[in-house]
């Protein structure tokens, strides 16, 4: 719970300091944790490729909540 607590807080305060730009989601704690785990376990990423890596997915998982959206309230009208 501790390590659950602290990449919540990371993540907080991440999102205060830089909200995501328009087009991306907010940064959530799983992918807080995905990069943590990345930058931590493995020797062969640079911060820069894991920030775009992550910037690349939170635009992909902005783009299908907006069609998941839009769909649903299509079938809902």
């Amino acid at each position: 719970m501790l390590a659950h607590a602290f990449l919540a807080v990371a993540t907080a305060i991440e999102r205060e300091h830089a909200p995501a730009p328009a087009g991306m989601i907010e940064l959530t704690v799983n992918e807080f944790r995905r990069l943590f785990d990345a930058l931590l376990l493995t020797a062969k990423h640079t911060i820069d490729t894991l920030l775009a890596w992550s910037r690349r997915r939170r635009r992909h998982q902005a783009r299908a909540r907006e069609c998941h959206y839009r769909r649903w309230k299509q079938q809902h009208q």
